[in-house]
């Protein structure tokens, strides 16, 4: 991200980085599979043939127990009997018209699928046993302005296993924590258009990761249902909480509206155009090879598109259940505006997938051992290594952003290239980038896996030439065409040697003019007359 904002500090008054949308799932693990739940009907002393009384008796008392407060405050409880109702809508619309800054605001109900437990008969065998099965109950939404989280809501199903979801957002949740600490800003929807202190507020932001989540989400959950102890006494047990999805966003602001509506165009055709599977792969943390094919045990399907939306238009690139995308916070604009508002650029890693992530730990069963990078958890104590591994890839797709130019146009980046130069005194000939074997070398020397390391005249010729010879001077001479090509790169200014080492970087401006290069080379007749109108 640095050399994002470095190619735009004028123009960007502040960067706010955290969570977006949390959704927690709670989870009573006994009950969660057969056996465990075979072994709680056993210690309550409950026969598989009074199962169903016994499952009736514990929903109605939580229903009842969870609809009190709602009862006693005088807040709607409503039942929905479509899914396609928008249940936040609903909430949003209730609070606005009763003014509600805190508290519940309402509780629908709503019939929907569900995993739980049936008692299925075996006639042959005349046997009765329980079966986990899909099937449908009422689950209880409960939507409430919350004194630290701000609007969130929570929902529990009424029947066994009784699973928990709760869904938070972290800008609310920021907004309580401003207005509690007298920091004034502009709110848009899901996104802050200006702040009076961006580092106070990032700072607040952190702190969000400092939380301790079981304590905080067994508090909701016991709102949920006030009962659960009284009904769990003779089998005391506790939700595991895990986290089912994150978003973590990263908005730029751009003080000017008007850079980012000329600037925006570029940014998602050359996202389009340039961003390619693998690249999308190293944006989201996979390894891949020098060679640019993954590894044969990914089954991922990595997909990359574009919206048109109401709001404004958002590229979207997506490994298996796990994307990265980009769109405009600033359209549409509103009818009066703060001069004080900026127009934030918005780029936001969703995670649901996290078995293609790591964190540095102890082994689950070996709590003493030494920690080393083990398999990341959906439990919520790996939340913050989510939260690191979410902002590496805002980092890195902002990054290959940077070199995208806003004014200059390809002719005036390329001119100098086609102009032979000097370097140490000695006459360089010119660079032409369609020529074949240039402009291979031009797209090997941009490839993500050299982002950060840098790349060596081994790893050139590796892509370069079709196979590694075996004989020891051809070997030497693919070396020296290397060498070769690295001292053309040099003199032109694309490329710098990492000092004491036998790596290059691109420079900010090889960077910029290899990009340019790329775009133009992959974008259709159609789509470059299109930018050229």
């Amino acid at each position: 991200m640095e050399q994002f904002l470095s190619k735009h500090a004028a123009d960007v008054t502040g960067v706010l980085s955290g969570f977006d949308r949390l959704v927690f799932r709670g989870t009573l693990r006994m009950l969660a599979h057969r056996g465990g739940m075979m072994h709680y009907l056993h210690a309550v002393q409950v026969l598989l043939k009074d199962f169903a009384g016994h499952a009736e008796a514990l929903t109605r008392r939580l229903k009842d127990a969870s609809e009190e407060l709602a009862k006693r405050t005088l807040r709607p409880i409503t039942y929905l009997r479509s899914s396609a109702i928008s249940k936040e809508d609903i909430a949003r619309e209730i609070a606005r018209a009763d003014g509600i800054e805190q508290g519940l605001i309402c509780v629908l109900t709503a019939v929907e699928p569900c995993l739980s437990y049936q008692i299925v008969r075996d006639r042959n065998a005349k046997t009765i046993e329980l079966e986990p099965r899909h099937r449908k109950c009422l689950y209880l939404y409960h939507y409430q302005v919350h004194p630290t989280f701000g609007f969130m809501h929570a929902r529990i199903q009424t029947w066994f296993p009784f699973a928990i979801q709760i869904c938070l957002n972290g800008r609310a949740w920021l907004a309580r924590s401003m207005d509690a600490a007298g920091l004034h800003y502009i709110r848009r929807d899901n996104c802050f258009t200006w702040l009076e202190h961006p580092e106070q507020a990032q700072r607040l932001m952190d702190r969000q990761l400092q939380t301790v989540w079981p304590e905080a989400l067994n508090g909701i959950a016991r709102s949920l249902n006030p009962e659960h102890e009284a009904m769990f006494e003779d089998f005391p047990m506790e939700y595991y909480w895990s986290t089912y999805q994150s978003e973590w966003a990263t908005d730029i602001m751009f003080r000017d509206p008007a850079v980012l509506t000329r600037l925006y165009p570029r940014l998602i055709h050359h996202g389009l155009t340039t961003f390619f599977s693998a690249d999308v792969m190293r944006f989201l943390g996979h390894k891949v090879p020098a060679g640019g094919n993954p590894h044969g045990n990914l089954r991922a399907e990595v997909v990359s598109d574009v919206k048109h939306r109401p709001e404004g238009v958002r590229i979207k690139h997506r490994v298996g259940d796990n994307s990265i995308k980009m769109y405009d916070k600033s359209t549409p604009c509103p009818r009066v505006r703060d001069p004080r508002e900026a127009s934030p650029l918005r780029v936001e890693t969703t995670i649901n997938d996290v078995d293609d992530f790591r964190t540095f730990r102890a082994p689950e069963n070996k709590p003493d051992a030494a920690p080393s990078w083990q398999r990341m958890r959906k439990g919520v104590a790996d939340l913050h290594r989510r939260a690191e591994v979410s902002q590496a890839a805002n980092n890195r797709y902002l990054d290959a952003l940077a070199s995208v130019e806003n004014t200059t146009s390809l002719g005036e980046l390329t001119a100098r290239l086609c102009r032979p130069t000097k370097y140490k005194g000695r006459r360089v000939r010119a660079l032409n980038p369609q020529a074949p074997d240039e402009a291979a070398l031009i797209a090997t020397i941009s490839r993500g896996e050299f982002t950060l390391n840098g790349f060596r005249n081994r790893d050139l010729r590796a892509l370069l030439f079709d196979k590694a010879s075996a004989s020891k001077s051809e070997r030497k001479r693919q070396a020296a065409a290397v060498s070769r090509k690295l001292l053309l790169l040099r003199a032109h200014h694309l490329i710098r040697k990492v000092p004491h080492t036998h790596r290059y970087h691109l420079t900010p401006a090889g960077r910029e003019i290899v990009t340019a290069l790329i775009t133009a080379h992959n974008a259709s007749t159609q789509q470059l007359t299109k930018l050229a109108a």
